[in-house]
């Protein structure tokens, strides 16, 4: 019983460090909801996968962020009809992808080693997109 309470209590601190970070990101997305017109969504992806997937995983690539706040920021999207793709590839972009982070990790481990990281995590981004909305599509049609 002593192992499992030590985890639990690790596992509530967090999430109470978390809490204010998590509520800000709500705000923003709420300040955002109301000063981002609707047709934006629709001006900035295509509604063609492969350019969504590239421009979602783009986004998220500069955009560079914790898992925790892109799946809200993925719901919004989702709720703003931006396609599946698009939000896969950028959640999924937006954790793996450092642009931001580049220059500390050229010099910690190298230029070379960094740019095939960051080019790597960019594209698996982009087919963990397209894989993900076919299995979601796939299991759709089965259920």
């Amino acid at each position: 019983m002593l192992k499992i309470k030590e985890p639990i209590k690790k596992a509530v601190k967090i999430l109470w460090k978390s809490l204010p970070v998590l509520l800000g990101i709500i705000l923003l997305i709420s300040l955002a909801n109301s000063l981002i017109p609707k047709s934006a969504y629709s001006f900035l992806f295509s509604k063609i996968p492969l350019i969504d997937s590239v421009i979602g995983a783009s986004v998220g690539s500069i955009l560079a962020g914790n898992p925790v706040t892109s799946y809200i920021l993925g719901g919004e999207l989702l709720n703003q009809g931006v396609s599946l793709i698009a939000v896969t590839a950028f959640i999924v972009a937006w954790v793996t992808v450092g642009v931001i982070q580049f220059p500390a990790e050229a010099i910690l481990l190298g230029k070379r080693f960094a740019i095939a990281r960051n080019i790597s995590a960019f594209v698996f981004a982009i087919i963990t997109a397209f894989i993900t909305a076919g299995l979601i599509n796939l299991l759709v049609v089965l259920l």
